[in-house]
Parts: structure tokens; C-alpha cells; sequence
């Protein structure tokens, strides 16, 4: 099938050199793109952002504070 797409100049700049490179032509590049992006999108997840743990600090020193019943208005105060 033929399409026409519209390409910013410097991404077709860098597709020709490495269609150059690679000893191929820009189309047969594009469509190995294509072709690799529609196979990773139909086989498989999205992939998700490995969630990291926040560190906790624990520390035994020093008195401790009951927040249980404070009144974080008169802070504001």
C-alpha cells in the first residue's frame, strides 16, 4: 500500500543516513520499524514503571512525638 507521511526534517535526515549505513533503502527501514512497533504493541503489556520503595529512617534517639490527637490547624495559626 502506498501512504505519504510527513517527516520533520532532521528525523529523515538521520533515516537516510542510517538506511545508507545499513546498506538498504529509507522504505525498508521504515517498514523494519514498523513492522517491530505493531509486533511489540499486539504481543505484549504496555510496559509499567518499576515502583520504588520511599526509604524509611528509623531513628531511636531523641523523645518521641505523639501525633495521634495533634491538631494540625493550630499550626496554621
Amino acid at each position: 500500500m502506498r501512504t505519504t507521511i510527513d517527516l520533520p526534517d532532521a528525523l529523515f535526515r538521520k533515516t537516510k543516513a542510517r538506511a545508507a549505513l545499513q546498506g538498504t533503502t529509507i522504505k525498508a527501514l521504515i517498514v523494519r520499524a514498523l513492522e517491530r512497533e505493531a509486533s511489540d504493541q499486539t504481543t505484549s503489556k504496555p510496559k509499567r514503571k518499576q515502583e520504588t520503595a520511599l526509604p524509611v529512617i528509623k531513628s531511636w534517639k531523641g523523645p518521641k512525638l505523639d501525633l495521634s490527637n495533634f491538631d494540625f490547624d493550630d499550626l496554621l495559626v
